[in-house]
């Protein structure tokens, strides 16, 4: 080979290559993402269509059936699953290993776009990358417990929590979005107007028809009116604010007005509590922050929990709050990545062992301990130009390669030793046993 004359007659030149793949190593190395297990993206699509209030039929009649026909037929599509619940409903869009999900995902935005008019108070479909509900797109979890058990900030500070910690949260670096669940699920404040049925039969007036005309308060602009000179925008008020609701005219009988107020309560606040969540005994809630697929795990935990803590020692402290995570995902990850390292130094210090113990050279050991860190650097340097994580995965996939590495550079050191024992020079013994090289050659070419 060619590659290894050229190697035996510029021994500098060699180890100034092996000592830049060695610097290159160390630097990605250290800045190579590492989590848990290997980012695998699969290729489905979620679109969550969100209706509050509605039942599981009209959730699935209003807005699950109408968005299955306008993505029937998308490209590359190949299984499409529905559910309909309470309040919500989500649909899982699967394609083939081969598309292109970039341009599928645009192609489903372009065409929700085309969709028809949804009920009113019915949400646009929100569309994302991945299946619903990943564990592996989870970073960590937090419970924040209102730890004075005072009912008179709970709704306060859960209103605190929506509009200013999870915001200040999903800045931070490897943050994709942060899920807030309480008593009342994930939603925020709401508008409530509740009707008394007794009030509106007294009254004459029908529960639908109120809603229409609830739902009718809307500003309208109505054209241009032109006085003299000047031209001006003629706009109609109709808007009500929450405290002017209950002022809003449903009807007239016998020339009195029917007012909202006269017949129901109008209130703005949280929503109606559905559940609880309990964390120590005190009433919580449930924070839910997820990762990007690029994120280096292990900083990004860090730099959550040490916002988290600062939360505590100042905002969280004057509010009666405190968070606490439910588990954390970087012990385990260090505690296996460790487990995996250990493992992997302790079979190459035992087989560089068993390697003096047979060949009683030091030059011929220093060489082999000499070519497995070397290796594992350069393996770092592909897989950080590839984009990829250290993980258990490929920790166990070096643990592997570091034996093939030992098996090959034992296999032609022993024959360049057993040549310079019957006489050859030290380059020609090297030369000749190069043959032993391509032997291993069908290793490379099997596992790659």
């Amino acid at each position: 080979m060619r590659l290894t004359q050229i190697s035996l007659a510029n021994p500098a030149a060699i180890a100034i290559v092996a000592a830049v793949v060695v610097l290159l190593g160390v630097l990605s190395m250290v800045r190579i993402p590492a989590q848990l297990l290997p980012q695998i993206e699969k290729p489905i699509v979620t679109v969550i269509n969100a209706w509050p209030g509605a039942a599981p039929k009209e959730i699935e009649s209003e807005l699950t059936v109408p968005v299955e026909e306008v993505l029937q037929g998308t490209p590359g599509m190949t299984e499409m699953i529905s559910w309909s619940m309470t309040n919500f409903g989500f649909m899982q869009l699967e394609f083939a290993l081969e598309t292109d999900m970039t341009r599928t995902l645009i192609e489903i935005i372009s065409r929700l776009n085309r969709l028809r008019p949804l009920p009113a108070n019915a949400e646009r479909p929100q569309v994302s990358l991945g299946e619903w509900g990943d564990a592996n797109d989870q970073l960590i979890e937090y419970f924040v417990e209102q730890t004075d058990d005072r009912e008179d900030r709970l709704t306060e500070n859960k209103r605190f929590l929506r509009e200013v910690i999870v915001p200040e949260l999903a800045s931070l670096y490897g943050v994709s979005q942060v899920d807030m669940f309480d008593a009342g699920g994930n939603a925020s404040d709401q508008l409530q107007i509740i009707l008394d049925p007794y009030k509106a039969a007294e009254f004459g007036i029908d529960i639908a028809k109120a809603a229409q005309r609830i739902g009718r308060s809307a500003n309208i602009s109505s054209g241009v009116v032109d006085v003299g000179r000047r031209s001006y925008t003629l706009r109609v008020e109709g808007r009500y604010d929450a405290d002017e609701l209950a002022g809003l005219i449903v009807d007239w009988r016998d020339g009195q007005p029917i007012k909202l107020g006269d017949m129901a309560t109008v209130e703005f606040g949280p929503p109606k509590r559905e559940g609880f969540i309990y964390h120590n005994g005190h009433t919580a809630a449930r924070l839910a922050i997820s990762k990007t697929t690029d994120a280096n795990v292990l900083e990004a935990l860090e730099g959550v929990k040490a916002r988290i803590e600062e939360f505590n020692a100042t905002v969280f402290k004057e509010r009666g709050l405190h968070a606490d995570y439910s588990f954390d995902p970087a012990v385990y990850i260090n505690r296996s990545i460790n487990l995996l390292a250990g493992n992997l130094m302790a079979g190459i210090m035992l087989a560089i062992g068993v390697l003096w113990l047979f060949l009683r050279q030091w030059r011929a050991t220093f060489i082999i301990a000499l070519a497995i860190p070397v290796s594992l650097l350069a393996t770092f340097v592909v897989l950080s130009a590839a984009g990829r994580s250290l993980n258990v995965i490929s920790l166990a996939g070096l643990a592997f390669a570091t034996g093939m590495v030992l098996d090959a550079a034992i296999v032609v050191l022993e024959n360049i030793v057993r040549l310079r024992e019957k006489g050859e020079a030290p380059p020609l013994a090297s030369d000749l046993a190069r043959a032993m090289v391509a032997r291993q050659g069908w290793r490379l070419a099997f596992f790659a």
